[in-house]
């Protein structure tokens, strides 16, 4: 059987596709707000942060740090939700987080900007991009728990890479409807309303996602992990006592450090390929907001293509030689490509091969990341703990990806910042993946 049938032929049960469905709608959504958020970075800092006497280029450093700031929310949000998901279950969890995650994102929709309401707006958008951060971090943690507890034997990295899949697919989403308001609307309507619509549009996309929730199963693992703790004796008339035997704390820790390891290259080069280009692209690079969002369709479709086979190859030959791949690929293509990208007589064919392969790059790290993080923790942690390994990765390289290639090309005037900045976390990732076992992907799930 070769990696296209296995994409194809090992979702067959009811059961199977609503743990992924329903794992994977919320965070389409996240990812679908993530890559309008930083499509919309220019109009949003112009509406939100430009002040008098102030440059297009400090509102935007602005609009990052907000974005930065929100991010270092996630954490908080997955040891909130990890604690209660990893107790009383992913599926009553996953809906809470939901609900939050929909009614933060619309309420940007309609948030007043600075010219209405003065400094109480980027305050306002603050917030509420902590609410979001708060959800998102309660988010994946969750999702890849149902996906890869639900998985049958040999096919976790395939189920897992479901959830970067819809990571794609909501970028992908956001890029499209982004660039449909580009192109149907002129430039003084999409940044006086058109930017809200793909915001407002986040209530009904909720609605769909809680419905389909709501038919969500709990995991076998789970089930199991409560069904088989035991009794205490306690004093006559008194109710038992369930205890569950928990990881220490100190191997908690040192299990989330090492994911925090293994994921900041992931972190670090998909925001900045598949969400900062755009940005970057028009402030330093001149290109215009249309020939931007190009770039970044290719890229995530570069990512998207990846994704899948990663994930179905990474259960054949291990997550570590998979994974080892994207990171190298990285490192040996980043600087060129970018540099591709600026020049001024390189041909458009080829620099849309360029983002096309660097998005392709990332998502054979991305594929096999979810099944790999659930392997390294026990069901009655695994919700917390690869929630905090990928929170805490993506508050600190992708929360301030935006901020320091900013603030360094503002700084340096050095337009190959990107570039050395996914180059240098991804030489951390590949130290820290070299120490994944070449037959992780063969044991069962830790209970």
């Amino acid at each position: 059987m070769t990696v296209s049938q296995d994409v194809s032929n090992t979702i067959t049960t009811p059961r199977h596709r609503r743990a992924l469905v329903a794992g994977s709608v919320g965070n389409f959504i996240e990812w679908y707000e993530f890559g309008v958020y930083g499509f919309f970075a220019t109009i949003i800092a112009a509406n939100f942060f430009s002040t008098t006497g102030g440059s297009d280029l400090e509102s935007l450093i602005k609009t990052y740090a907000s974005f930065a700031f929100a991010f270092f929310f996630r954490p908080v949000g997955a040891a909130l939700f990890g604690r209660l998901g990893d107790r009383i279950g992913r599926r009553p969890t996953l809906i809470a987080v939901l609900l939050l995650m929909s009614v933060a994102t619309t309420l940007i929709g309609v948030l007043p900007t600075y010219a209405s309401v003065g400094v109480a707006a980027p305050i306002l958008l603050t917030l509420v991009r902590i609410l979001q951060g708060l959800s998102a971090g309660g988010e994946f943690g969750g999702a890849v728990s149902v996906m890869t507890e639900f998985a049958p034997q040999g096919r976790r990295g395939l189920f897992g890479s479901w959830q970067s899949f819809t990571v794609a697919l909501g970028l992908l989403t956001g890029a499209g409807l982004t660039a449909i308001l580009a192109t149907v609307l002129s430039p003084e309507a999409l940044s006086s309303w058109g930017w809200r619509v793909p915001f407002l549009l986040a209530l009904p996309m909720g609605l769909v996602a809680l419905w389909l929730r709501l038919k969500l199963d709990e995991t076998p693992a789970f089930e199991r992990a409560v069904a088989t703790t035991s009794p205490v004796p306690t004093p006559r008339r008194a109710a038992p006592t369930v205890v569950v035997v928990r990881p220490g704390a100190a191997e908690v820790a040192r299990a989330i450090a090492l994911g925090i390891g293994r994921l900041m290259g992931w972190s670090a080069a998909g925001y900045t390929f598949l969400v900062v280009m755009p940005s970057y692209l028009q402030t330093s690079l001149n290109a215009t907001f249309q020939q931007a969002l190009v770039a970044t369709v290719l890229a995530n479709v570069g990512f998207a293509l990846t994704i899948l086979p990663a994930g179905a190859l990474s259960d054949r030959i291990g997550r570590r030689t998979v994974m080892l791949s994207g990171t190298a690929s990285i490192l040996v293509l980043a600087l060129p490509l970018l540099n591709l990208l600026q020049d001024p007589d390189g041909s458009l064919a080829a620099k849309g091969f360029a983002v096309l392969l660097a998005g392709a790059a990332v998502g054979l790290i991305a594929g096999p990341g979810p099944a790999m993080l659930a392997e390294m923790f026990p069901t009655t942690v695994r919700y917390t703990g690869l929630g905090l390994a990928y929170s805490l990765s993506n508050a600190v390289f992708s929360g301030c990806a935006g901020l320091i290639i900013t603030a360094l090309i503002a700084s340096t005037s050095n337009l190959d910042i990107p570039a050395y900045y996914v180059m240098i976390t991804c030489a951390v990732s590949a130290v820290a993946l070299g120490t994944l076992r070449g037959n992780d992907h063969q044991r069962e799930l830790q209970d």
